[in-house]
Parts: structure tokens; C-alpha cells; sequence
């Protein structure tokens, strides 16, 4: 059997590559919405609480306002999303989902969760996965600080 390179041993590359393969599980699932990974992302962070400023939305995210921007004036574009300017602050963009968005919702949710539950994977090892990665991303986020 070989030994495995260094790069194999990395903690950092195991969970780079289970990140790239969990972004190629949702894009397939999604793709009948027309929507990518990302794009889902910015409806789950709405369907949780909607009309939210795109600055807000970033920082749910972690994204920034460079990569964020093209991304919601795509969804802008798809009929996913509506962009107002805010009351409060004139250089500020609220967003809101459309009736569109609103309606796929559980359509969405329920194709997703096909796709995992046919996986079968996460049924036995989820709740120890997502608490581990928490705990990991936690001390990553303390060594930023």
C-alpha cells in the first residue's frame, strides 16, 4: 500500500476537497432551479430572515461585497431576487426574495434533502460531522482575532 503524500496528510486538503465535493452534490440538486451553490446559499440566508442589506447577508456568509454583488444581481436577473434602496442608509441595498423564491422554497429544501438522505452517508455520521467542523471553524475563526 502506498503511503500517502504530504499533501494527503493535510487536515486543511481533506476538508478543501470535502467542501469542493459537497458544492458538486448541491450544484447537480439544483441545477433543475437554475441556481448555483452560492445562490442557494444567499436564499437560505433570506429564507430565514428576509429583507436584509447585502452587507448582512456578506457577513452570514463570509462573503465579500466584491464576490456577493455579482452573485445576487445574477439572481436579480433570474427573478430570484428584488434590490430596494435602503430608507435608513441611500448608499445601502436592501434584498428580498421575490414570490418566486418564496414559492420554490420548499421545493428547494425537499430536492435537497432527497439528494442527502440518498447519499445515506450523513444519516449515521452528521450530528459528530457538523459538530466537529463547528469546533474546527470556531478555533479556526479565534485564531483570526
Amino acid at each position: 500500500m502506498n503511503n500517502p503524500s504530504k499533501l494527503e496528510q493535510q487536515l486543511c486538503f481533506e476538508v478543501y476537497k470535502a467542501s469542493s465535493n459537497f458544492s458538486k452534490l448541491y450544484a447537480r440538486t439544483l441545477e433543475p432551479f437554475h441556481l448555483t451553490f452560492s445562490q442557494y446559499l444567499v436564499l437560505l440566508t433570506l429564507w430565514e430572515q428576509n429583507n436584509l442589506l447585502v452587507k448582512d447577508i456578506g457577513n452570514k456568509l463570509g462573503l465579500g461585497i466584491g464576490t456577493l454583488n455579482p452573485i445576487i444581481n445574477r439572481m436579480i436577473g433570474n427573478g430570484w431576487l428584488n434590490k430596494q434602496q435602503s430608507d435608513k442608509d441611500k448608499r445601502a441595498f436592501v434584498i428580498s426574495l421575490t414570490e418566486k423564491a418564496i414559492k420554490e422554497e420548499k421545493l428547494i429544501e425537499q430536492a435537497i434533502i432527497n439528494k442527502i438522505t440518498s447519499c445515506n452517508y450523513l444519516d449515521i455520521n452528521s450530528e459528530t460531522l457538523m459538530a466537529n467542523l463547528k469546533e474546527l471553524n470556531l478555533f479556526l475563526n479565534e485564531l483570526e482575532e
